[in-house]
């Protein structure tokens, strides 16, 4: 792993103008783009033109094979073909380029020799060379073939970038899955509410907060004023410092153990924001309060468990 990482530093070391222009070149083309190569190669090809879909840049993988064989209909006069190759003397990818030049298509090898005939005869040639591979006899497709999906990965994200690509257009192309969901469902269709959420003032015994998160056991209950403005919140946790620190809690409030000013959320953040407000902190937490920006009033609950588990279909 470590050598593959370090061949993956030395490749990142190495990009230059050559990278930039292959990134305009994939932003300014409308149609799609097509990626080939034979073996491990074409692996690291398949999972490229996967990610160039999913960011946002139409993308197919060819067989160069059967590209010769019929499926060289896939393309539209000018689409680029993103051609992956260790050796860059393939012969399956050498034999297709007259057929390539023959409908017009820009060529970008990402090449493990880019003095190689194919290095030579594509109009952009990025670098995934290796000083070796990762296995002791120099001979199994590891750290080239890491180098040659990292650099797809960085040509995929920074043409995402150049044609400012937004978490809503990710989603839009991720319906399903945690990912997708995270992404299009927002906390207020998850949390809880009303006279499903364990509420408390102030002034509140630590009696009636307990019996409240008994019947309510949603892991914290929300203390508000008058007007339903969010003092503070009281975790499970909470509870047990103050059993541990008062032998009588007669006499304590909700007011005397709360968080004061909790870490909150808004109704109308995805369930992503929510995750990385619970998870991106030196201390996680699982359970936000949801409160309303415009008015200050509290909402309700939004548990870690919400976020993986509700059922919207």
């Amino acid at each position: 792993m470590e050598l593959e990482a370090e061949a993956i530093g030395l490749a990142a070391a190495r990009l230059d103008g050559d990278f930039a222009r292959a990134v305009e070149l994939l932003r300014a083309h409308a149609g799609k783009v097509v990626v080939t190569g034979v073996g491990k190669s074409g692996c690291v090809a398949q999972k490229l033109a996967a990610t160039l879909c999913s960011t946002g840049t139409p993308a197919v993988f060819l067989h160069p094979c059967d590209a010769s064989h019929g499926d060289l209909g896939i393309y539209a006069e000018g689409d680029p073909t993103i051609l992956i190759s260790k050796s860059g003397n393939t012969s399956e990818l050498v034999g297709l380029l007259p057929a390539l030049r023959g409908v017009s298509s820009p060529l970008i090898g990402i090449l493990g020799n880019r003095h190689s005939p194919l290095g030579k005869a594509v109009d952009i040639a990025l670098d995934a060379s290796v000083r070796a591979e990762a296995d002791p006899f120099n001979l199994a497709p590891t750290a080239s073939t890491a180098v040659a999906a990292a650099l797809g990965d960085a040509l995929a994200l920074a043409v995402m970038q150049a044609r400012q690509w937004t978490p809503e257009d990710f989603a839009a192309r991720h319906p399903a899955g945690q990912l997708g969901r995270n992404l299009r469902v927002y906390v207020e269709q998850v949390m809880h509410s009303g006279g499903d959420v364990a509420w408390a003032t102030p002034e509140s015994s630590m009696h009636a907060v307990i019996i409240a998160l008994n019947r309510y056991p949603l892991g914290a209950a929300c203390v508000v004023d008058g007007a339903g403005q969010l003092m503070g919140l009281i975790t499970d946790g909470d509870l047990r410092r103050a059993l541990e620190s008062n032998e009588d809690i007669r006499h304590v409030r909700a007011e005397d153990v709360m968080t004061k000013h909790p870490v909150t959320i808004a109704p109308g953040a995805t369930l992503r924001e929510a995750l990385q407000m619970m998870e991106d902190r030196p201390s996680q937490i699982s359970v936000l309060p949801v409160v309303d920006p415009q008015t200050g009033r509290c909402a309700g609950l939004v548990r870690l468990h919400d976020l993986y588990q509700a059922d919207l279909a």
